[in-house]
């Protein structure tokens, strides 16, 4: 089967209730802000060394497909009849992973430089097309009528991205630290068994 179908040859493309639109919509530049984002996710997801970090961006990688299916669906209820959504379970999830984190993680008292690990780098950018995709979203939502918890969820997402990227920071900088001692530590004990 081929992959491509020259349906949009000529600028147009189909929502998931097949109604046709311009390539370049609102609707579309939104949803693929957050198909952007969610590549990005994935790329996070295989650069974190945290295994409960990279479980946790796999869930949002799949409430993604949800996110962005619905706001490719001009009559929301087809999608809402066909699959699943994001609720405000979704939203609390996030919630109580941010909690968690800036309970576990020093305390931050200043703009902090996106990332210092290539995890930590990469869920900045993640948290950055978050945010564009948010504006577009905000923008769409102007003229289309979308359920709130869409929009709460989307806050909540670039939050939580932040702050895994923290985490990811943390535990690198946590595992720099413990090489260096490590390393001192064979070195003196090198010289005394000399």
């Amino acid at each position: 089967m081929s992959i491509y179908t020259k349906g949009g040859d000529k600028g147009k493309t189909s929502l998931f209730d097949g109604l046709r639109v311009d390539k370049d919509s609102m609707r579309v530049e939104t949803y693929g802000t957050f198909d952007e984002l969610n590549a990005n996710i994935s790329l996070a997801e295989k650069l974190c060394k945290s295994q409960s970090n990279k479980k946790l961006l796999r869930s949002v990688e799949y409430n993604m497909f949800y996110l962005q299916g619905e706001i490719a669906t001009k009559d929301t209820s087809r999608f809402i009849d066909q699959s699943r959504v994001i609720t405000d379970e979704d939203t609390h999830t996030l919630e109580k992973v941010i909690d968690k984190y800036v309970k576990e993680l020093p305390p931050v008292h200043s703009f902090i430089l996106p990332g210092s690990s290539i995890a930590g780098a990469q869920l900045h950018i993640c948290r950055t097309v978050c945010r564009r995709a948010e504006r577009l979203f905000v923008k769409l939502s102007r003229s289309t009528e979308f359920r709130p918890e869409l929009e709460r969820y989307i806050n909540r997402l670039s939050d939580f991205l932040y702050i895994i990227a923290r985490d990811e920071d943390y535990e690198d900088l946590v595992n720099e630290v413990t090489r260096k001692v490590i390393k001192t530590y064979l070195k003196i004990e090198s010289v005394h068994t000399s």
